[in-house]
């Protein structure tokens, strides 16, 4: 999608509060694929109501497509122009800068004890939280049934099965028997979902960068000798695959199989491609962790309106704001009220196998201000580790120095 660049200006008029009108900008990114179900609708809704019950409080919110949000926040910050809020992919550089109010100075006790846990505390910076889970998703393996059917297999729980798979689906002729979008658009979600299936991940028990340890090499090495060199990952060269690509095919019916996240439901039944889901396969057994992928609210300090912005998050996160986001754009709730409305309601049983492995999941390292160049080097170098003759030890160990080399300059920053 292009740049938006939309300006929701909404509402508001007379004083509620003791120190006059207070306008409270908000820039958000856009979760919806068309202008139906643009993100800027349900931001409207949600301003509507809470200027109705809070006069005096203008909220105005800017809507940009995932290409160009961060960017957006970036320059606006740069030109001492920050936002009151923002609702984007990554809080830490601003949290490191002093940027940011910390949540325990904007929610109320309910609202914060409400988070995930282990989103919450994706949300530290120092023991500090700063980053407020806004969505989030996990991910599954998804098959194709009718080409399953075909091949006469059924779902792969550990990496022989999926080998296995992968090799049927091949001698049947399916175009990618297991999609590997390895491309710069989403690499480090792929990358990941494997590394914990293997056993490791890009950090250690203690938090500190661990891209190159053994079980990454090992990892790695499978994935090029048993999926990608015998042919088993399709035309195109994982380096080359984008997810959107990916998806795209599945939808298709041209995947056998891929790991996905809740959008890919929509986009395979709209196509009219019958599909299950399973965790991912690990090893010797399905994964014991899989990955998470939260976005972040962050609230900035520069124009003091600390108790006004803490009082319409609350409203952000009530469990009814929560449900209807969830549930408009086939996310995850980040509150453990809405999460148990949704687990019990029969409306969102097609999201309860992804809600039910988000207390199992692991997300990016997004507290450390050093993910960012990790991630980029990530989406740079990996593909090469599964290509011919690429070395996993040596294509993860280049990402590791960049790692080395990121964590030493945040910290002499």
């Amino acid at each position: 999608m292009g740049a938006l660049g939309l300006v929701v200006a909404l509402g508001g008029c007379a004083i509620g509060g003791g120190s006059g009108d207070v306008t409270l900008k908000l820039v958000a990114a856009d979760y919806g694929d068309s202008a139906a179900n643009s993100s800027e609708k349900y931001w409207a809704e949600v301003v509507e109501e809470y200027e109705a019950e809070h006069p005096g409080v203008r909220i105005d919110v800017d809507v940009y497509s995932w290409n160009d949000v961060d960017r957006e926040v970036k320059e606006m910050v740069e030109a001492g122009n920050a936002p009151d809020m923002a609702q984007i992919g990554a809080y830490a550089d601003y949290a490191a800068d002093g940027l940011l109010y910390p949540a325990d100075d904007l929610l109320s006790i309910s609202a914060q004890a409400d988070f995930a846990a282990q989103l919450a505390d994706a949300g530290r910076v120092s023991g500090v939280q700063y980053g407020m889970p806004f969505a989030a998703s996990t991910r599954l393996l998804f098959y194709n049934e009718e080409l399953f059917d075909e091949a006469g297999i059924s779902a792969p729980s550990n990496w022989e099965e999926l080998a296995a798979d992968a090799a049927a689906l091949k001698a049947i002729g399916v175009k990618y028997p297991y999609a590997l979008p390895l491309g710069a658009e989403e690499a480090q979600a792929e990358t990941m979902q494997w590394l914990l299936s293997g056993g490791g991940g890009y950090t250690d028990e203690t938090g500190a960068y661990s891209v190159d340890s053994p079980e990454n090499v090992e990892t790695f090495t499978w994935l090029r000798d048993e999926l990608v060199g015998e042919g088993l990952t399709g035309p195109v060269a994982p380096g080359k695959l984008n997810r959107a690509d990916a998806f795209a095919a599945f939808a298709a019916g041209d995947v056998g199989m891929l790991n996905g996240h809740p959008s890919l439901m929509t986009m395979a039944a709209k196509k009219g491609v019958k599909f299950g889901m399973v965790p991912m396969p690990g090893v010797n057994g399905p994964t014991k962790a899989t990955m998470g992928v939260a976005d972040w609210m962050m609230a900035f300090k520069q124009n003091g309106h600390g108790r006004e912005v803490g009082e319409f998050l609350d409203f952000v996160y009530s469990e009814k704001n929560v449900l209807a986001f969830s549930r408009e754009y086939d996310l995850l709730p980040v509150t453990n009220s809405a999460s148990q409305t949704m687990g019990g309601a029969e409306a969102d049983q097609d999201l309860k196998p992804f809600l039910e492995e988000l207390p199992l999941s692991e997300l990016y390292p997004v507290g450390k201000t050093s993910w960012a160049a990790v991630s980029a080097d990530v989406k740079k170098r990996i593909g090469g580790a599964v290509g011919s003759g690429g070395s996993p030890a040596a294509v993860l160990g280049e990402i590791a120095g960049t790692a080395v080399a990121a964590e030493g300059a945040a910290a002499g920053s």
